[in-house]
């Protein structure tokens, strides 16, 4: 029982020494200008909607793909596009899941892809950024404003890739974009969180 204690709390340090070396690190090096990609093991949409009046009730997005081109020193020239495949919508309903891609809802078949290209990035304290682009969802194109969160910059342990880390959020009304089943009785305000995770190229 010692042993295993001793082992846990060797473990818990070592963890903690890492996770402070690398906060040490981005801190130091901040963000490296240069051209990334999306690694979509770790990049998530997820959004959340009111549900008859009763919960708010989420989904989520993935197999993410697209480009980031970022300078810290020249923010207001940052180019990101960002897509996402319909198909990969998933809830804890299998039938759901099953019914938001078709026709009356997201329409995977004839609108299989989501995209987001930003068209301005603001700064607006550290670490934060303001960035407005526009969506392409459901065959629809809206502008749409996201708020930004930097969380970290450092090299991968696991793949060594050089990667930078970000959470946005957003909302949008899917009615704008045409999914309008069941307003108001499901919500029509969409709430987007966004987890981004980038691959440095060069």
């Amino acid at each position: 029982m010692k042993t295993r204690l001793m082992t846990s709390t060797v473990a818990a340090l070592a963890a903690a020494a890492f996770i402070s070396s690398a906060r040490a690190e981005t801190t130091a090096q901040g963000i490296q200008a240069g051209e990334y990609k999306v690694e979509p093991g770790h990049t998530e949409v997820t959004f959340s909607l009111l549900h008859f009046g009763f919960t708010q009730y989420s989904g989520m997005f993935s197999g993410a793909s697209g480009s980031l081109k970022i300078d810290p020193a020249h923010l207001a020239a940052t180019k990101l596009t960002v897509s996402l495949p319909i198909s990969s919508v998933a809830t804890t309903s299998d039938v759901l899941t099953g019914e938001l891609k078709e026709p009356d809802w997201f329409d995977a078949a004839r609108y299989p892809t989501a995209t987001f290209t930003s068209k301005s990035v603001t700064a607006t304290d550290a670490g934060h950024a303001t960035i407005s682009g526009d969506l392409t969802l459901h065959g629809v194109t809206k502008p749409v404003v996201l708020q930004a969160q930097f969380i970290g910059a450092g090299v991968n342990p696991m793949d060594k890739a050089y990667t930078i880390g970000f959470q946005a959020t957003g909302v949008i009304k899917r009615s704008d974009f045409g999914v309008s089943k069941y307003v108001p009785m499901v919500g029509d305000d969409v709430t987007l969180s966004i987890a981004g995770a980038f691959e440095k190229q060069n």
